[in-house]
């Protein structure tokens, strides 16, 4: 089920944003685009909470450009539940990434990035689909597909194979299959096989038990 299918109001977004002139000019903006039902504004964690409780949105934008932003990252995306909240002016550094993906954002936004491209992304977040700029999908592989590596197997004849535990890397940082292709350069029905493969393997039935089971097994590896 998509967002906008929940939301008999239609498309609506939030944004959250400690710098009242940029969020309040994309309220302003997205308010009045015609695929856009309405849009509101938090300054802080209280003002969002309070306004997902009153009111259903589609979409959250988060900025991680505030400074209580990646503390509060994980509370806005339990409580934005089902709506997918999309993380804005995000840096390029590894920590603020893995913040995000560790929350469970869906979707990303780099500081440089265009309005026009925010727009897309917030669209994309609306059908159930993860928005992910390169840049950030390279830190995702790099920094999550490790920690496949390990992984044991509870069924299967041993361990998952490199490209597995990469692709299993990049469904725990939220890229769809579609996304993990163009990242990997190869077609999306390779991808679907390895997923095929991996869950079999891994004696799970959906991709978010096999990201569990790969997060469960990085915790473990920190103790």
């Amino acid at each position: 089920m998509t967002n906008d299918q929940f939301d008999s109001d239609g498309l609506g977004v939030l944004i959250v944003d400690d710098i009242a002139v940029h969020r309040d000019s994309l309220v302003t903006a997205l308010a009045g685009r015609p695929d856009v039902a309405y849009a509101a504004g938090a300054a802080g964690s209280d003002d969002a909470l309070r306004l997902l409780r009153a009111r259903r949105f589609s979409v959250v934008l988060l900025s991680m450009a505030g400074l209580e932003s990646r503390g509060i990252c994980r509370d806005i995306v339990t409580a934005a539940d089902p709506a997918r909240v999309v993380a804005y002016a995000v840096s390029a550094s590894d920590g603020e990434i893995m913040t995000c993906a560790e929350a469970g954002v869906g979707g990303y936004l780099l500081r440089d990035d265009p309005y026009a491209m925010l727009v897309t992304a917030v669209l994309t977040a609306a059908r159930g689909d993860i928005w992910c700029p390169p840049p950030v999908a390279a830190v995702l592989m790099r920094r999550v597909g490790p920690h496949a590596a390990g992984l044991e197997m509870t069924g299967g004849p041993g361990r998952l194979t490199a490209r597995e535990r990469e692709i299993l890397g990049l469904i725990d940082g939220g890229l769809s299959n579609k996304e993990i292709a163009r990242l990997l350069s190869i077609e999306v029905r390779t991808v679907k096989n390895h997923v095929h493969n991996l869950l079999e393997k891994l004696s799970v039935h959906r991709r978010g038990e096999a990201a569990a089971l790969l997060r469960n097994h990085t915790a473990r590896a920190r103790l």
